[in-house]
């Protein structure tokens, strides 16, 4: 397994398969790239079902064991199934999807070998759903979160993006994952560096604080330093060591599980990222927040791609504490890597986020 400079090893990949979608979230930032979704016709530019086998194949090679499908609207691409199913057998498959066009498809999904899905769900109240996501789809994205339970999915966990829009909705959603078995929730700080709008930030760690009077048991997860919190349904007599199975652990069957993902000026989150993403393009990309390190793949042969592989590996830096670093109190871009990064004019620099170029 490779490790970049800093010791983190390599162990999952995240691919996007389309920058095309059929919602228009407010704080899509598109895996880093900013709004670059066109209309919903396939577009040539878009790595084939091949290229995509190809590369997995190739960091399968270096011990690569998880990848997760990404848009855009992943499921907007017709051999989904295909590329599942080709997927190396050693690695985890997951989805992060909208959800909308699972019923249908989420058994065929389970099985090409489909393991796990995310599905985004950022409020359980029609019309706030309708103005984050510029949609009126929420029944369908209901009956995605059905579909994939169906399918043998579970657990299945819901996105939601928490900002000034929705985060009034979170204690609803807490108790709704609480008292539906098979359903996690994953809380994701709203992430203004990518997705512009500094004023729809919210302090996240305010929502840790509530989680943690209202849990029952909070574990820490290694990865990434987060914190777990289970939650009892509201009439539940249970709770704290009654959760807690004969093993020690929790039983998932009597609590719903709620995990914040906050990286916005977070090292140790930084610190312990083991992934690198690929762009619908074929570029290959060592950090989210950053657009200056895109590598392409060039005409896609497993050599040029081991070694391109290799070098972002080799090129990738904690974004925040190495990459940005702060002075006086503010975060600064570090000018070490500034200088010597290859910058592609497809996509815009560290400086040009999206909330500067969408006019």
């Amino acid at each position: 397994m490779l490790a970049d400079e800093f010791g983190r090893e390599v162990s999952g990949v995240r691919v996007s398969l389309t920058d095309r979608c059929n919602f228009d979230c407010v704080y899509c930032h598109n895996e880093g790239l900013g709004d670059t979704r066109g209309p919903m016709a396939p577009r040539e530019h878009e790595m084939t079902t091949d290229d995509v086998v190809r590369f997995l194949e190739v960091v399968a090679e270096f011990g690569v064991d998880s990848v997760k499908f990404t848009g855009g609207e992943p499921l907007l691409r017709d051999d989904l199934e295909e590329i599942v199913a080709r997927t190396p057998e050693m690695m985890e498959t997951s989805l992060t999807t909208n959800g909308t066009m699972l019923p249908g498809r989420a058994e065929d999904l389970v099985d090409a070998g489909l393991e796990r899905v995310n599905i985004s769900q950022d409020a359980l109240d029609r019309e706030t759903f309708k103005q984050v996501t510029q949609a009126g789809a929420y029944d369908a994205v209901m009956d995605g979160v059905d579909a994939a339970l169906d399918a043998g999915l579970a657990p299945v966990k819901l996105n939601m993006v928490v900002f000034e829009q929705t985060a009034g909705y979170v204690p609803e959603m807490v108790e709704h994952v609480a008292e539906n078995e098979g359903l996690r929730l994953q809380l994701i700080e709203y992430m203004p560096e990518i997705a512009g709008h500094p004023e729809w930030a919210i302090d996240i760690q305010r929502v840790h604080d509530w989680l943690a009077e209202e849990a029952d048991q909070v574990e820490r997860r290694e990865m990434h330093d987060r914190r777990r919190y289970w939650v009892t349904p509201e009439d539940s007599d249970g709770g704290g060591d009654d959760l807690l199975g004969d093993d020690g652990a929790v039983d998932e069957s009597r609590a719903g599980m709620v995990e914040i993902v906050d990286p916005v000026e977070n090292p140790t989150f930084c610190a312990n990222c083991h992934r690198v993403r690929v762009t619908h393009e074929g570029y290959l990309k060592g950090c989210l927040n950053r657009n200056d390190d895109l590598r392409p793949m060039g005409e896609m042969t497993r050599a040029e791609i081991r070694e391109t592989f290799r070098e972002t590996v080799a090129n990738r830096v904690p974004y925040y504490g190495e990459y940005m670093v702060k002075e006086d109190g503010e975060w600064v871009v570090n000018e070490e890597y500034l200088d010597d990064s290859p910058v592609n004019d497809a996509y815009p620099t560290v400086d040009e986020t999206p909330a500067e170029t969408d006019d």
